[in-house]
């Protein structure tokens, strides 16, 4: 029973996802940190307020509506997303453009006419009932080919 339970818990995306929610909540603490520390306050700043908008209220009929708490919440919101959008997603979107190899181009495919399955057009032999297939003056990939040999 604990073989199997170990097993499940060290199989690597078990383990990877593990590290990615603590390295997420860590990230997440200090984003959450810079918004509040740095740009919450430019906000308020911009707009003349202290940046900090917990205290304000309307009353309807009595009730006080704490707006505030969701102005605070929505404006947490759009700074967290944009440092992620351009402290994260940019530069690794990038960094993957850099490193991915170019999509190969796609091969030129043929019915073989004994089986009719798809096989390369350059193909001298069928890869599925190994039949030989005789140079067609209508495939120039196969005439290329069969020059090379």
């Amino acid at each position: 029973m604990f073989k199997g339970f170990r097993g499940f818990l060290l199989r690597g995306n078990v383990v990877d996802l593990a590290v990615g929610i603590v390295i997420g909540a860590a990230f997440t603490a200090v984003v959450t940190g810079f918004v509040s520390a740095f740009l919450t306050p430019l906000v308020g700043v911009a707009t003349g307020a202290v940046g900090d908008f917990t205290q304000k209220t309307f009353d309807v009929g009595g009730t006080k509506f704490p707006y505030g708490l969701f102005v605070n919440a929505l404006i947490g919101f759009v700074l967290v997303s944009a440092v992620i959008y351009f402290a994260v997603v940019v530069p690794v979107g990038k960094l993957r453009a850099r490193f991915e190899s170019a999509e190969p181009t796609p091969v030129a495919k043929v019915d073989c006419p004994e089986c009719l399955s798809s096989i390369p057009a350059a193909a001298t032999r069928c890869s599925f009932c190994t039949s030989e297939i005789a140079a067609r003056p209508a495939l120039p990939a196969q005439s290329q080919a069969l020059q090379a040999h």
